[in-house]
């Protein structure tokens, strides 16, 4: 009796976790500005930290200034299409 009862009551947690909701949540789409202006924020993080890391001596200069040179490249083209995207 006791295995059938927790069988049952196994069923119904499974059916409860598992049962689709009738009512679906929508998520809010993620536009293009979007994406380019998270981009951003993590190249500039990327920027910060590449800054920290050559100060503290983990980089040498000639690493350091290419990457710095790529991060702000991509930093920059990232900002003109957000320009080019809040115009529109």
């Amino acid at each position: 009796m006791g295995f059938a009862a927790g069988l049952v009551l196994l069923v119904i947690l499974f059916a409860y976790t598992f049962w689709p909701e009738k009512v679906t949540v929508t998520q809010r789409v993620n536009s293009r500005l979007d994406f380019l202006l998270e981009r951003r924020d993590m190249v500039y993080s990327n920027l910060r930290d590449l800054n920290f890391e050559h100060k503290a001596g983990k980089y040498p200069a000639e690493d350091f200034a290419a990457q710095r040179d790529m991060l702000e490249a991509e930093a920059a083209a990232i900002v003109s299409e957000i320009d080019v995207l809040e115009r529109v």
